[in-house]
């Protein structure tokens, strides 16, 4: 598994390609040729029960869970600060898959039911969290194609949007409201509601909730009908707005800038679109999306889709991947990450870049933030000033950023979900959802599946002067 891992992503980074072929935008329910939304059995890994491990507190630096049953083995211990560990359900719990990636979460306006969406190789599993510390796992959406280490998941409207780097996989729309009111059978599937074939293998996906736009980075776009620019991997955008009728929309890139591909020019690893409410009174009220494009932060103006425009650049010190970026919620600095540095030498520690991004005409590194941490850094998200970082084999890391003006950012909790190791390499916590109204965060690793954690929200205020409330 690790060997494979370590190996993997420095191979997909060449295997990006961009082209054009016939386009079928749409197909509805096609998955397994049942009902949309329906479920059939197909059990797998028979003999494995679908254990969920019981939680822990976290003290004296350790979370220490008891087994589970009688002769069971069990998990940990858990390094960890802060942070209380409810619930922990492993990868066999799940069918077995090869590893875990990408996650997210929805709350179901109806009920107010908490769900995460747990991404896997061979699919997306689907758990309702809302006791958190007696998860019900409901089953899976199995991948549109083949299994593969690559998925990414967001919602919208509620309906999950889900993309892979699985050949021909395309975008799966599964609408959420299927799993309300059902009870525990991790062995049930789904089918998908639609599933929009404009593009194929896709690396990431971008939502805009506000605008109803979805954004597929480093993307393989199909059509013979496209436009030439969507023969970069850059931002492929999708009208969704009718979840399970999307369609395509445009694509721009910053190809005609990009003076140093690695994987192919003008591509983008993934990024952030936000309807811009920050201090450049110049973008107020525009769409501006800032990608994460391998040596540099792109940001551009897409409120009209025609005619997208790139409007800047910001470079930073020993770049070696630059992998993802979150806007601060004043929009006044964005906190991003690079993959490689790490592995490749280029700093001693795990960093955060931190640029000044209040003039997006001229957005500015100003600063790293130096974790002190021997591994790599992953996704991160930011909430209530705080950023939850998923780091690999450290785990889940919180950050208070509410100094960030003054230079400096501080780590206030943790809990690492890797205890096999701490090295640079690629297992571990892939990422995480902090945004459920409840204050539980959702997190998946790799190798171990998902767990269910408890930041100490009110001791990490007190200590941070950070707001405890909702999104």
């Amino acid at each position: 598994m690790t060997p494979f891992l370590t190996r993997a992503l420095p191979l997909a980074l060449a295997l990006f390609a961009a082209g054009c072929a016939q386009t079928l935008p749409v197909e509805a329910g096609t998955e397994t040729g049942t009902v949309p939304g329906g479920p059939t059995t197909q059990p797998e890994a028979a003999g494995l029960p679908p254990v969920v491990q019981a939680g822990a507190p976290c003290v004296g630096g350790k979370s220490t869970p008891a087994p589970t049953e009688a002769g069971a083995v069990a998990d940990g211990p858990y390094d960890c600060k802060g942070v209380a560990l409810l619930a922990h359900v492993p990868l066999s719990a799940m069918g077995a898959p090869r590893s875990g990636n990408d996650i997210w979460g929805w709350t179901d306006p109806t009920t107010n039911h908490e769900y995460a969406l747990v991404g896997l190789s061979d699919g997306t599993f689907f758990v309702d969290v809302t006791n958190p510390t007696a998860p019900v796992l409901l089953g899976k959406l199995p991948t549109a194609t083949v299994a593969t280490v690559w998925r990414d998941i967001k919602v919208y409207h509620d309906h999950a949007f889900i993309v892979s780097e699985a050949r021909d996989h395309g975008m799966q729309v599964f609408d959420l409201a299927h799993l309300r009111g059902l009870t525990a059978d991790p062995d049930r599937r789904f089918t998908a509601d639609a599933r929009y074939t404009g593009v194929t293998n896709v690396h990431n996906l971008v939502i805009n909730e506000a605008t109803g736009f979805a954004y597929a980075v480093g993307a393989t776009s199909r059509g013979a009908d496209l436009p030439a620019s969507c023969s970069a991997p850059g931002f492929h955008a999708i009208n969704i707005q009718d979840p399970v009728h999307p369609t395509f929309a445009a694509c721009f890139s910053d190809v005609d800038k990009d003076a140093s591909p690695v994987t192919a020019p003008g591509y983008t690893h993934d990024g952030q679109c936000i309807v811009y409410d920050g201090p450049d009174a110049d973008y107020t009220g525009r769409e501006i999306c800032v990608g994460a494009n391998e040596d540099v932060m792109t940001f551009f103006d897409v409120t009209d889709k025609a005619h997208v425009r790139t409007i800047s650049q910001a470079a930073y010190p020993n770049d070696a991947y630059t992998h993802q970026a979150w806007f601060t919620e004043d929009r006044h600095y964005l906190v991003g990450n690079d993959e490689l540095d790490e592995q490749n030498g280029l700093v001693p520690f795990q960093r955060s870049m931190v640029f000044d991004v209040s003039d997006l005409d001229n957005p500015e590194f100003v600063f790293n933030y130096d974790s002190g941490l021997t591994t790599i850094d992953h996704n991160l998200y930011i909430r209530d000033g705080l950023a939850y970082q998923s780091n690999y084999e450290s785990g889940l890391r919180i950050v208070d950023t509410r100094t960030i003006a003054q230079g400096r950012m501080e780590e206030v909790a943790f809990f690492d979900t890797y205890p096999q190791s701490t090295t640079a390499q690629f297992n571990g916590q892939w990422s995480n959802y902090p945004y459920f109204r409840s204050g539980i965060v959702i997190a998946n690793d790799i190798n171990n599946g998902l767990f269910i954690l408890q930041p100490d929200v009110l001791r990490v205020s007190r200590e941070t002067g950070a707001a405890a409330g909702g999104r």
